[in-house]
């Protein structure tokens, strides 16, 4: 780097920038950040679900199985009982060409009945189980409950 001098000759004017130590430094915070950030993602205990942005739509000619949150249970629309259940899924793999169930449960529905509802499938001879990304919304148990009534 070459020192000139002002106009009047004795003070230096300096009309480069050294960048080297300001690199240093951040060179320094950068390997700093990636050693720590690791550590950041198990801070939190508290797992919440994302939403659902993208995904498969499901197929409506495959066995549906809805659970509320009061554990009631409806196959296809269908009112039926947890005894009931593995009974109803293998009248209807019978008649799919694919076996493949898709669970739909309220978003508090118990996991205990979640995995009953597994259990029963996989007896009945279920190859491939999907569980709905989407919670059972309010209106969907609504109209369940009143078509189970009829």
């Amino acid at each position: 780097m070459a020192i000139k001098l002002s106009a009047d000759g004795k003070k230096p004017v300096f009309n480069e920038i050294n960048i080297t130590p300001l690199t240093d430094i951040f060179l320094v915070l950068l390997i700093i950040m990636m050693v720590i950030a690791p550590s950041f993602q198990s801070l939190d205990k508290n797992i919440t679900i994302p939403e659902i942005n993208s995904g498969v739509s499901i197929e409506e000619k495959n066995a549906t199985v809805s659970l509320t949150k009061e554990g009631e249970l409806f196959i296809n629309g269908e009112k039926t009982t947890e005894d009931a259940l593995e009974g109803e899924l293998s009248k209807i793999i019978a008649n799919l060409e694919k076996k493949e169930v898709v669970v739909k449960a309220d978003e508090k529905a118990k996991s205990s009945d979640i995995m009953k509802i597994m259990r029963s499938a996989q007896n009945a001879g279920f190859e491939k189980l999907v569980v709905a990304g989407e919670p059972l919304s309010k209106k969907e148990q609504k109209e369940l409950k009143e078509n189970g009534e009829e």
